[in-house]
């Protein structure tokens, strides 16, 4: 047994408990490596194949990764195709509306996912450019809900490697090869580079700051739910609070009115109608957010209200 499957064995392992766990399979070599790395474990695996229907041969595609699965032993095998706007938010959207689907029919209590080391870095350096917080440079979680996302700690030659080594043929996503999309410029030319001019381990550092990221955000996001249970949206205790932690309350108020899409703008907007980092603006209001919901700061506290609405939240 290669070091490769050796490896994504032993997380996948780690990652699973007992119990039907279904993996995402696209018919690539990271996906199809974690069924081959599943299948020689104890337990119970099945597979979910999206058809995005983005390429011209795409069911064709869908229905090899099926028969694929179907020998190694994956059981049940769900093909589900789905419609997008063609671009990669809706697809995302619709494939993760394919796996709630698919863990609810099934009874399943986890869904596999192949994101792989290479993944996390191109993830780290996408949130530097778009000048992300703490949260974004920590990366791909390892779990979410039912997610897992085992094999993390390989790269991308390593599941080649678990193919060859099974006789797996895998598809190769012409899409990727696109530079036009901000990943694949980073995967095939930004990386490259760097790694050319600083060395091989650069996937690595990459991938090692997004678990200190991800640390860091989940002390930061609990001492935010902490402060916000104890005093609410109080503008006093806010403003003793560091503006990393105190910007996470409002934000976590915002959400629980119902607000949706806060980036760094909106969030800033409510930073500033709350005195944090900064003086109070000078208006009280109202900061609109998407979801149809209203900030204002009313007296000592922040309120939100529906839009149009004198309602509380």
């Amino acid at each position: 047994m290669s070091h490769a499957l050796h490896a994504a064995r032993a997380a996948i392992a780690r990652a699973t408990s007992p119990g039907l766990a279904l993996i995402g399979v696209s018919g690539g070599a990271d996906s199809l490596a974690l069924a081959i790395a599943a299948t020689t474990l104890p337990g119970a695996f099945g597979a979910v194949i999206v058809d995005h229907g983005l390429h011209p041969d795409s069911a064709q595609v869908a229905a090899r990764a099926a028969g694929q699965c179907r020998e190694l032993g994956l059981d049940p095998v769900l093909i589900c195709p789905v419609q997008t706007a063609g671009d990669e938010a809706s697809a995302r959207a619709a494939r993760y509306g394919q796996f709630e689907q698919a863990l609810a029919s099934t009874g399943a209590r986890q869904l596999l996912l192949a994101h792989t080391r290479d993944d996390q870095a191109e993830q780290v350096l996408l949130g530097l450019v778009r000048g992300s917080g703490t949260r974004s440079l920590a990366g791909i979680p390892a779990e979410r809900g039912p997610y897992r996302r085992p094999l993390l700690e390989l790269t991308r030659k390593q599941t080649e490697e678990i193919c060859r080594e099974a006789g797996i043929e895998y598809w190769e996503d012409p899409s990727n090869s696109d530079t036009g999309f901000r990943r694949n410029l980073i995967r095939h030319a930004t990386l490259p580079l760097l790694r050319e001019q600083l060395g091989e381990h650069l996937p690595e550092a990459l991938a090692r700051t997004a678990a200190l990221a991800a640390a860091d955000a989940d002390a930061l996001d609990l001492w935010a739910q902490q402060a916000k249970e104890q005093h609410g949206l109080q503008l006093r205790a806010l403003s003793g609070l560091p503006v990393a932690v105190a910007s996470r309350v409002v934000r976590l108020g915002a959400i629980e009115a119902g607000a949706k899409n806060l980036g760094h703008e909106r969030t800033q907007a409510l930073c500033a109608l709350a005195g944090i980092g900064g003086p109070k603006s000078k208006s009280a209001g109202p900061v609109q957010l998407d979801g149809k919901i209203s900030a204002f700061r009313r007296g000592p506290v922040i309120v939100f209200t529906s839009t149009g609405s004198t309602t509380l939240r």
